[in-house]
């Protein structure tokens, strides 16, 4: 009897409760119906604008980011493809004051400048980068990221100074070696970078697998850690290399620039940013013609590497 008295009490109990939730859901309801609704539309009404106006005021600003890019390509193309021709492919520079002439020595001299810088620096970035990715709390790791940050900021005529102490004072001559030094410092920032940071995104799981399945330490980074970020690394060095392929500073002190077909790297050789700078600040306007077409090439070589740059990151990224 007192249990079903207490239960009985409890059922009452629950009874109130049920009667004050009522009279809430009935307060709400009267509150919904009035002004509730209409400020809540109008908090949602806010925010929805708010987005657009930020979502528009983006898009304005990637605009006009977006603008100049396709000006100087327009501006580019239309000056220069009139003046590209076989003859600028394969004919050396006219005299002065004549007519016709190309920019062979040009090209082949920055894909021999270009190419030599490469080979100084990717080995020394690559193995910069899996350095700093290694040992991400040391001392000396630290101080050479330091390095890397100020060398990626130094101007390049400074850079292009700097090689022409160092080399084509001692030697005595201007040289490619000496305008591919300079160069190389130039990539070097970009390339340590890129493979620090691809290095980082792999999991330490498979180094630590490797390790135990009795590999050296050597074995383990060539064979385990590159071939994971080769993408990334690849991405790096071709960003490198369309960054120095237009540099016309560092070569003014150090390459200098021939008329003749030079192979020799330890002699002066032309490149085509210097031909675009010689010859867009002639009088002569057939001269000022070639340099049109000159930096349409460029720019089109620009344009491939970065192109290749892409594909490379799409096709070939490692998802973990």
């Amino acid at each position: 009897s007192d249990v079903d008295g207490r239960l009985s009490d409890v059922d009452g109990r629950l009874s109130d409760v049920d009667g004050r939730l009522s009279d809430v859901d009935g307060r709400l309801s009267d509150v919904d119906g009035g002004g509730g609704m209409k400020s809540r539309d109008r908090f949602v009404f806010w925010n929805v604008l708010k987005d657009k106006i930020f979502l528009g005021i983006v898009i304005l600003l990637s605009f006009f980011i977006f603008v100049p890019l396709v000006l100087i390509l327009y501006h580019i193309i239309v000056k220069g493809i009139a003046f590209v021709n076989w003859d600028l492919f394969t004919k050396l520079p006219a005299p002065a004051g004549e007519l016709g002439g190309g920019i062979a020595n040009a090209i082949i001299g920055s894909l021999i400048v270009v190419a030599l810088a490469s080979l100084i620096a990717v080995p020394i970035g690559i193995f910069a980068g899996i350095y700093l990715s290694e040992h991400k709390k040391q001392t000396s790791a630290h101080v050479v990221r330091v390095a890397v940050d100020v060398l990626q900021g130094a101007p390049s005529i400074v850079i292009g100074i700097i090689a022409y102490v160092w080399i084509v004072v001692p030697t005595r001559s201007f040289s490619a070696f000496s305008g591919s030094a300079a160069l190389a410092i130039m990539m070097l920032p970009v390339i340590i970078k890129n493979t620090e940071e691809t290095l980082k995104l792999i999991p330490s799981a498979l180094k630590e697998a490797a390790f135990a399945l009795g590999v050296p330490y050597s074995r383990v980074i060539l064979k385990v850690i590159l071939p994971a970020g080769l993408s990334g690394i690849v991405t790096g060095v071709l960003i490198g290399t369309a960054r120095v392929l237009g540099e016309t500073a560092p070569l003014l002190f150090t390459a200098f620039g021939s008329p003749f077909m030079n192979l020799n790297i330890l002699g002066p050789m032309e490149t085509i940013p210097h031909v675009i700078f010689k010859y867009a600040t002639s009088p002569y306007e057939d001269w000022q013609n070639i340099a049109w077409g000159a930096s349409f090439i460029l720019v089109a070589f620009i344009l491939l590497i970065n192109i290749i740059a892409k594909v490379v990151t799409t096709k070939w990224k490692v998802k973990f």
